[in-house]
């Protein structure tokens, strides 16, 4: 259902479509701010619950954003700096994802008003059309959204045009918004030098999202893939890709919940599920926090079925999250026997991102452990699935 943000101005009252990708409901406390609207005044405002719907220059307006970002970054540094206790991992994550949440708060606090045909009529506002487009489509009436919301579509769009370097497959994916893009390489080296089941003629790729896993498995000689996903963003992304890397014939898109429906069965099943058992706040977490395991969950439960009679199934999993202390040291192995499978191989890399080494990240102490792992399963010997 679409919602509305109404607001006084010019003796009147003025209306635009909400859009929220987080979800949240307009503001009900509305300030009008313009160039004059200092960093300290509007993170006061911010705190107390108002929305600043912007009217000076947008340039302004982001100088004005990327100020409440230095202001919120310096009193969370004073703050680490007195409060200076031996916490542990699991502390650590619960309080940084509050202060994740009270920092989006304050940060999506300034709001820019869009015209229907996506443009803004403010003074030096850039040409957003296009990234507005891609995400939002058609619109029939003017919308407000967060300036920062706002400044990620631009980002999305600049993403989507120039791509991701995959080296497995010495060419570019273009995530979408929304799709989480495959920065992270390592699980793509696993994906890539893992030694394939013998025959492997068919695969599938299990929440596809961009779809690098499937193109890779098809660069590796894979002759038919299914990939699946039920998120039309993720969908329409992972179609664009195959387009662009001349693969519609070798992968076949289906919209459904893990497994496709058919019934097939694959030598290869692949699936890279969130890997941390938590609830995502927004809907673009949902590649990285998936509440109480239940992918993780109900791939496993359902591999079995699914697989020909020397077919594989492979996980990719970090243990970050056990580092965090969200998830028992143990607890992946035996969902894996629970689930009627044994390990065949276990293949491991250290991740090489930017954070592995940012001490000032306060998940350092976890990150810094973290190994990301493809595990090789097939099923278990006598054993019946439940």
């Amino acid at each position: 259902m679409n919602t509305h943000l109404n607001w006084p101005e010019n003796e009147t009252t003025q209306t635009a479509l909400w859009v929220s990708e987080s979800g949240t409901n307009p503001p009900k406390h509305m300030t009008l701010a313009d160039d004059t609207l200092s960093a300290e005044n509007a993170h006061r405002l911010a705190s107390e619950g108002h929305a600043l719907l912007w009217r000076g220059d947008f340039q302004n307006a982001r100088h004005l954003l990327q100020a409440l970002t230095r202001r919120l970054d310096k009193l969370k540094s004073k703050k680490t700096n007195k409060n200076k206790i031996i916490q542990s991992n699991l502390e650590v994550f619960h309080q940084h994802r509050m202060a994740q949440a009270q920092r989006a708060h304050i940060l999506n606090a300034i709001v820019i008003v869009v015209e229907k045909n996506h443009h803004i009529d403010l003074r030096r506002a850039p040409d957003v059309v296009d990234a507005c487009f891609e995400v939002l489509g058609e619109q029939t009436e003017r919308y407000a959204l967060p300036l920062r919301q706002l400044l990620a579509y631009v980002s999305a769009h600049e993403w989507r045009k120039n791509g991701v370097l995959i080296p497995a497959l010495n060419s570019n994916i273009h995530p979408h918004y929304g799709v989480f893009s495959p920065i992270r390489g390592e699980y793509l080296e696993l994906i890539n030098s893992a030694p394939l089941p013998k025959p492997c003629d068919t695969a599938w790729d299990i929440g596809t999202g961009t779809g690098v896993i499937s193109a890779v498995l098809a660069r590796r000689g894979v002759k038919t893939i299914i990939a699946t996903d039920t998120d039309p963003r993720a969908l329409a992304c992972a179609r664009d890709n195959f387009e662009r890397l001349g693969l519609t014939t070798q992968v076949q898109l289906h919209q459904a919940d893990l497994f496709p429906q058919t019934n097939t069965k694959a030598d290869l099943i692949v699936c890279n599920p969130p890997w941390l058992p938590a609830k995502a706040a927004a809907p673009i977490e949902r590649a990285i926090f998936d509440e109480k395991s239940q992918m993780l969950k109900g791939f496993l439960l359902g591999v079995g079925a699914h697989l020909s009679a020397h077919g594989q199934a492979w996980l990719i999993m970090s243990d970050f999250a056990e580092h965090l202390g969200l998830r028992a040291p143990n607890e992946i192995p035996d969902m894996i026997e629970r689930a009627g499978l044994r390990v065949l191989k276990k293949h491991d890399i250290r991740p090489q991102h930017g954070k592995v080494f940012d001490k000032t990240d306060p998940l350092h102490a976890a990150r810094a452990l973290e190994t990301t792992s493809l595990w090789c399963l097939t099923l278990a010997a006598k054993t019946t699935l439940t």
